[in-house]
């Protein structure tokens, strides 16, 4: 699989990882690498639209990324 299409652009690696690069990169191979369907960022994304993100959910936030998409 390729990179998920808004790793680029992903606030959260912009404003919660910017002084973290290390982690960022961790973060950016386990959840928007290949695979990105246990990303919290991305369901969200996939359900509710991109503005519908909070720029703090953190991708592995999924019980929170569940609670958004079934409110």
């Amino acid at each position: 699989m390729a990179d998920c299409r808004l790793i680029d652009g992903c606030i959260f690696f912009h404003d919660k990882m910017a002084d973290m690069p290390a982690m960022s990169e961790i973060f950016k191979d386990r959840y928007c690498r290949g695979d990105n369907t246990s990303c919290a960022r991305h369901v969200v994304f996939q359900a509710l639209g991109r503005g519908n993100v909070p720029r703090d959910l953190y991708p592995n936030d999924n019980d929170r990324a569940s609670d958004l998409v079934a409110s």
